[in-house]
């Protein structure tokens, strides 16, 4: 039981840090926080995404240029140009890693006000920091499983960042509903998305990049914009302009979003 809601919990935990922080937070710059808040998402993220953490810059700017080429063979993740989830996922891979380690050659454009923290960067992405959170995590599963079927879980811990983004950018581009015309294939996969704290609206997402309520219809609920609500409330992060937690306004643009119009 233990291991289950430890699973349960990082799943969430790990969910909410890439969809408030890296999502909408670095890639879209859909509100703003201070240093001291910027700096403290850093390490909780570190903290719930362990052996998976992945560099906020390095993310912002792949993120930004799936927007740019969505479903293009420039895309940098689209189900419509790889034969299977796992070549995408590798495909991804390659564009963070050329990016966080400036290998890979990219207009400046799409790095415009990102969140940067080079030193710690460095340090969560180095392999012994993996290695010590594989560590820790088998010492766990060790501790409080009740039999050895419950390593079967491991990878799922291991890879829980990687195994959600998957997720979304393969099937959110092949399978459920739409509620716009647009150029791309996107879809949303669920209409009320507990499961995935608004990610699964990512059709809505790709209508609106900036708007921070990601559920567009009566039926649709996005429970992640009501915690950006309550955060904004108590001083935590600013919300830039209100029209960007309207559903039925175009929200204002962010640099980000003025960056992928002129791609």
């Amino acid at each position: 039981m233990i291991i289950l809601v430890f699973l349960i919990g990082h799943w969430y935990l790990a969910l909410f840090c890439q969809t408030f922080f890296l999502h909408r937070y670095a890639a879209h710059g859909s509100f703003e926080m201070s240093n001291f808040w910027e700096k403290f998402f850093f390490v909780f993220m570190y903290i719930v995404t362990g052996s998976a953490f992945i560099s906020p810059r390095a993310y912002a700017v792949t993120h930004r240029m799936h927007h740019a080429f969505t479903d293009t063979p420039e895309d940098p993740h689209s189900p419509h140009h790889q034969d299977t989830v796992m070549k995408m996922m590798w495909r991804t891979r390659n564009f963070v890693l050329g990016i966080f380690k400036n290998t890979m050659e990219i207009d400046p454009k799409y790095a415009k006000n990102v969140p940067d923290w080079p030193w710690f960067d460095k340090m969560a992405n180095s392999q012994i920091s993996r290695i010590v959170w594989v560590l820790i995590y088998i010492a766990f599963y060790a501790a409080f499983a009740p039999n050895a079927w419950y390593f079967l879980l491991l990878p799922i811990t291991i890879a829980m960042g990687p195994i959600q983004g998957a997720i979304i950018n393969w099937c959110a581009h092949k399978y459920g509903y739409r509620n716009f015309e647009q150029k791309n294939k996107s879809t949303n996969l669920m209409r009320v998305d507990l499961v995935f704290l608004g990610e699964a609206y990512h059709h809505n997402h790709h209508k609106y990049p900036t708007a921070l309520n990601l559920a567009m219809r009566p039926f649709e609920f996005d429970p992640v914009y009501h915690v950006i609500r309550f955060f904004n409330l108590v001083g935590i992060v600013r919300i830039k302009n209100n029209k960007a937690t309207s559903s039925t306004e175009t929200p204002a643009e962010t640099p980000a979003d003025i960056a992928l119009e002129n791609a």
